[in-house]
């Protein structure tokens, strides 16, 4: 697998990167712009093809945009859903000019909307999208932790997603806690995780996962990150998926909380477990 942090890039897309490779990354997770609001800026190209040529001097294989937090493509609010959809289409874009592998985002809550109403404005979000996505870029769709009106809480409700949008440059992303919340045990069984993964979603449509464990009961249903190993899902689990033989080329992106010590402690462990 190529794994690697989240990593800030305020102070630049230079200083971003060395903070990886001193790491140990083969990949890398950034925002493209702020997480917080739905002002989007033009893009800097100079800026995105200088940022690809410094991952690929630092041997970074996959770069990933997060979409900021504040998407809900299932919004009643015609702002919002049309905020979110503008931040999704910047993203991709700005993802397609510095040749960055993927774009990963939430999809956003029902709240008290009527759930196929909601699930039929997402699909409506993601086909527009997709249909002007550029080459090269995959379009990652994350699971959600399964609280309260959350979309895309189980893997059902993925491939639902999956199927109904079906491009071929739409993919998933499993976040390991996320999944615990939803009530996926992966500290007693990895292994049927993911094959119930893989027979729903396809092993070719995972294309990363978020690797973080949690101390959120199994099915507590909160977006809750901890240190790898030291939670509920424990070191056996992220060992399994790290040997899986059809996950090898996969990408996996640590969204642990702390510092860079925090950082370099979860990064060795995972390097110890592979």
């Amino acid at each position: 697998m190529n794994i690697g942090v989240h990593v800030a890039v305020g102070d630049g897309y230079e200083h971003a990167v060395s903070y990886a490779q001193h790491l140990g990354c083969t990949a890398i997770q950034i925002f493209s712009s702020n997480p917080r609001t739905y002002r989007v800026s033009p893009i800097n190209e100079p800026a995105q093809r200088a940022f690809a040529e410094l991952r690929k001097a630092a041997g970074i294989q996959r770069c990933v945009i997060h979409t900021p937090y504040l998407i809900n493509l299932a919004s009643e609010e015609e702002r919002i859903s049309q905020g979110s959809q503008r931040l999704l289409a910047h993203d991709l874009e700005t993802a397609a000019v510095g040749g960055i592998d993927y774009v990963n985002t939430h999809l956003g809550s029902y709240g008290k909307r009527d759930r196929k109403e909601g699930f039929t404005a997402i699909v409506r979000a993601l086909s527009a999208v997709v249909a002007s996505i550029r080459p090269g870029v995959t379009l990652v769709l994350e699971n959600s932790a399964g609280a309260g009106a959350l979309a895309g809480g189980t893997l059902d409700e993925l491939a639902q997603f999956v199927k109904a949008v079906d491009h071929p440059q739409l993919g998933i992303c499993l976040d390991t806690a996320h999944a615990w919340a939803a009530g996926y045990d992966l500290h007693a069984d990895p292994k049927a995780f993911i094959d119930e993964a893989a027979e729903k979603l396809g092993i070719d449509r995972i294309v990363m996962f978020h690797f973080n464990d949690t101390q959120i009961p199994l099915g507590g249903n909160k977006d809750r990150h901890w240190h790898i190993g030291e939670g509920n899902i424990g070191r056996e689990a992220f060992a399994y998926l790290l040997h899986r033989s059809d996950l090898k080329h996969k990408t996996a992106i640590l969204e642990t909380p702390g510092d860079e010590a925090d950082d370099a402690r979860n990064m060795a462990t995972l390097r110890a477990l592979s």
